[in-house]
C-alpha cells in the first residue's frame, strides 16, 4: 500500500479512519499496528492520538463507521421504496450488492468478532449494537410487509446475510449472490 495523501476537505481524523479501515479490513485488525497506520496515513503519532485515545478507540470508530454505512444504505433504500414489499426487496438486493462490491473479504463485524472474542470488549459491543439494529430493522421490514412469523424470518435473513458475506469471500461471489438472493427472497415471501 502506498502512502495516501490527505484529501482536500477531509479532516485528519477521517483520513486516519480511511487508512486504518482499509488496512484493518484487508489485513486484519490485530496484524496492523499503529506505526503502520501512521506511516500509511502520512501523519504523526501525535495526530493519531489527538483523534483516538488508542488503537482500541480507532477500531471502535472504524466499526461505527461501517455500521453508519449500512444504516445509510437502508435509509437510502427506504427513500426510494414504493411499498413495504419493494423496501424488503431493496434491502435484500442491497445486502447482495454489499457482499459483491464493498465487503469482498467477508463481514467486517464477523472479522472483528473473530479477533476480539470477549463479549464485554468495546469492539464487541459495537458489533452487538450493529447486529441488534440489523435484526430489528429486518424484523420491522418483515412486519410492515405483513409477513407471518417475522421473528423467525428475521433470524433466517440474518444468517443468510452472514453466509453471503463469508461465502462471497471464500467461494465464487456470483454463485453466493445468486444463492443468497434466491434463499432470501423465498424466506421473505418475495417472487
Amino acid at each position: 500500500m502506498t502512502q495516501a495523501p490527505v484529501r482536500r476537505g477531509s479532516s485528519a481524523r477521517e483520513h486516519l479512519l480511511d487508512i486504518a479501515g482499509e488496512l484493518f479490513y484487508q489485513e486484519g485488525i490485530n496484524s496492523v499496528g499503529i506505526d503502520r497506520i501512521v506511516q500509511e496515513a502520512g501523519v504523526t503519532r501525535a495526530t493519531l492520538y489527538r483523534h483516538f485515545a488508542g488503537k482500541e478507540r480507532l477500531i471502535v470508530a472504524y466499526l461505527e463507521r461501517e455500521d453508519e454505512a449500512v444504516r445509510a444504505q437502508f435509509s437510502g433504500a427506504a427513500e426510494h421504496a414504493i411499498s413495504p414489499d419493494h423496501l424488503l426487496e431493496l434491502a435484500i438486493e442491497g445486502i447482495a450488492d454489499d457482499a459483491a462490491r464493498h465487503h469482498t473479504r467477508g463481514c467486517p463485524f464477523i472479522n472483528a468478532t473473530a479477533e476480539f472474542p470477549d463479549p464485554a470488549s468495546p469492539v464487541r459491543q459495537v458489533v452487538t449494537r450493529h447486529r441488534e439494529w440489523f435484526r430489528g430493522t429486518l424484523r420491522d421490514l418483515l412486519t410492515a410487509a405483513k409477513r407471518a412469523d417475522a421473528q423467525t424470518k428475521t433470524d433466517f435473513l440474518v444468517m443468510l446475510r452472514d453466509a453471503v458475506l463469508v461465502g462471497s469471500y471464500l467461494d465464487d461471489a456470483r454463485t453466493a449472490r445468486r444463492a443468497f438472493l434466491q434463499a432470501a427472497r423465498s424466506c421473505a415471501g418475495l417472487p
